[in-house]
């Protein structure tokens, strides 16, 4: 039965066909298939034949659900189930508005038989939005009726459409913005208005076309851009949402560059069911994540802002401008405070800004008697507590000169949870900086002995499985000397790329790598299985190693050098032992016990005329 709402926004159109929508219609081969066609798509508006799916977008940090995208399909096995095929025929024959409205509504009525709080992305013609007809459905008062709340509503633009009057769509953006819609560019990188239309707009999401995507894992010109993308957006304070991620690649390539979202056939297909996603890939998400915050310690690029911001004196909205102006005044180091209500952050005063305005001419009169929340900051930035330092200082610089040295808010699981200032950032991000690059071996870029020793330390004490790998290049001394100490570095960054590399890929839980010095490496794997690990390492060692030798050198299968006595001997090859510890069964007292044994299982290793590993 045709929708007594649908019915009234229609009627208005029906004789609409020379609308600014119009197109030629599609062309046919003959009057009588035209003809079909037509009796087809009426039949789909007048009888409501419109099904709605819907693909979930989910988190690329812990795969959360953020939301539904609302996809529309046509009648099964008819000319119109390609939803292509319908929207163009639509906007063919003039009736671009009744078809979208349709499918919205269909949208919002399975949204409303379903119990789902989660956002919803709605598709939305840029030139449909601007239709009177448009803003009637989209009342607070038509929602009411599905239960639905305009914050929870996404519209989705496609940059494939571009707006014809970008200064009067800005506004009208904006006005949806103040109502609560949230707005998203879809498709962002399949047309050439892209970048001006984010730039004019500042949405709350873009969402990355699929060609973008596709094979990211392979083409590293796609890999830069999208990397760039997301710099850009992190400053910006806009999240980005890959689209069409099909292959488990992909999805790692992205967490890798650090996406916010994702959706796409590899996480779940479009249903007519609103369903959770499957625990499995959630947790492969998380180890991903983590294994990607476990590579490296102690660096602006993984302590996370919260770790470093302070508590702070709030306000409530309702609080007057002679309350703050009082709180200011018995607090001469309080640059700003956060106003808050019921934990949740709803704006922010600074103090430098407060007193320009209660200095004017009638400001005091004006503004000392009246609610904070008109002299308040609404969109301060914000930042979640997990978001790494490095970020936070590109969103803070970002900002306009006058809010250059605003507070930056701190919040948790969506509640006010603290306060950081540019002169924080500043010194943490330095501060970690050089004692990090203090400690790094130069030669291969890893941990160096005194971030090794404060990690193994940290290690003995805990009870969690561990092993604890040493590897050694076995006759590295004899090729060095007659290679030369450029070549003999280059074999030690091919064992430190390596390293990382496979246990990046390879490895399942949280691990470290460092350079003791020399040819010797460490890894700690958060584990008491690393057999495969270890022979993944040797595998890729032994075939990768061939390469630095000489062909004649190769053939013959040796070196030919003086020993210790100088006599002349022949040295094999060079081949890589890993002598490994773990505490399932034993445990140590401190890491020169630790050492002391791991040097026994060495020779063990070593005793063996190739690349070997001994796990203990």
């Amino acid at each position: 039965m045709e929708s007594a709402v649908y019915k009234t926004i229609s009627n208005e159109n029906i004789n609409n066909r020379q609308s600014q929508y119009y197109l030629q219609p599609l062309a046919a081969s003959n009057g009588i298939e035209e003809r079909a066609l037509g009796d087809e798509f009426m039949e789909i508006l007048n009888h409501e034949k419109i099904k709605t799916v819907f693909q979930p977008i989910i988190s690329l940090r812990n795969g959360d659900i953020l939301g539904y995208e609302a996809l529309s399909r046509g009648p099964q096995k008819s000319f119109f189930e390609n939803p292509e095929k319908l929207f163009d025929y639509a906007r063919a024959m003039g009736r671009l508005w009744e078809l979208e409205f349709l499918c919205r509504l269909k949208a919002l009525e399975n949204v409303s038989r379903s119990s789902m709080t989660d956002l919803i992305f709605i598709n939305v013609d840029p030139h449909i939005i601007k239709d009177e007809n448009f803003r009637k459905g989209f009342t607070k008062d038509f929602l009411r009726r599905y239960n639905i709340s305009p914050e929870n509503i996404v519209f989705e633009i496609t940059e494939k459409s571009a707006a014809v009057n970008i200064e009067s769509f800005n506004k009208l953006i904006n006005n949806y913005k103040d109502q609560g819609y949230k707005i998203a560019i879809d498709d962002a990188g399949s047309g050439y208005s892209g970048l001006k239309l984010i730039t004019d707009i500042h949405p709350h999401f873009i969402k990355l076309d699929i060609n973008l995507i596709r094979n990211i894992d392979t083409d590293g010109l796609k890999y830069a851009l999208i990397k760039t993308f997301f710099e850009f957006c992190m400053v910006t304070d806009i999240k980005l949402i890959a689209e069409g991620i099909e292959t488990e690649n992909e999805l790692n390539t992205l967490i890798d560059i650090g996406i916010d979202y994702g959706q796409g056939y590899f996480i779940q297909k479009p249903s007519e069911k609103i369903a959770d996603i499957n625990n499995d890939l959630k947790i492969h998400i998380s180890l991903k994540n983590a294994k990607k915050k476990e590579l490296y310690v102690n660096r602006p690029t993984t302590v996370f802002v919260g770790d470093i911001c302070r508590r702070n004196i709030t306000v409530g909205s309702r609080s007057t401008g002679l309350s703050v102006l009082e709180t200011f005044n018995s607090n001469p180091a309080l640059h700003g405070i956060p106003v808050v209500d019921d934990g949740i952050l709803v704006g922010l005063v600074m103090k430098e800004k407060f007193y320009s305005r209660l200095g004017t001419q009638y400001g005091y009169a004006l503004y000392v008697n009246r609610p904070v929340s008109i002299l308040m900051d609404n969109r301060p930035l914000c930042v979640d507590f997990e978001t790494t330092i490095d970020i936070v200082s590109k969103m803070a610089v970002a900002r306009n000169e006058e809010c250059l040295y605003d507070y930056i808010i701190v919040t948790r699981d969506n509640s006010y949870y603290g306060i950081v200032t540019v002169k924080d950032l500043l010194e943490k991000t330095t501060e970690l900086e050089v004692n990090y690059a203090r400690h790094l071996n130069p030669l291969s870029g890893l941990p160096g002995n005194m971030l090794i020793e404060q990690k193994l330390s940290y290690l003995i004490r805990d009870t969690s499985p561990y092993t604890v790998l040493y590897f050694d290049i076995d006759n590295f001394k004899v090729y060095n000397d007659i290679y030369g100490f450029e070549k003999g570095d280059r074999v030690l960054q091919f064992l430190a790329v390596k390293l990382v590399d496979i246990l990046s890929s390879e490895c399942s839980c949280s691990h470290f790598i460092g350079h003791i010095g020399g040819d010797d490496f460490i890894a700690i794997i958060k584990s008491h299985t690393a057999d495969d690990i270890c022979k993944t390492i040797l595998d890729s060692f032994d075939r990768g190693i061939t390469g630095f030798y000489s062909e004649s050198d190769l053939e013959r299968g040796v070196l030919i050098a003086g020993n210790r006595h100088g006599k002349v001997e022949e040295f094999g090859l060079m081949t890589l032992s890993i002598a490994g510890i773990s505490n399932k069964e034993r445990s140590f007292n401190d890491i020169y016990q630790l050492s002391e044994y791991s040097s026994r299982i060495k020779r063990k290793c070593k005793e063996k005329k190739c690349s070997s590993f001994h796990i203990e």
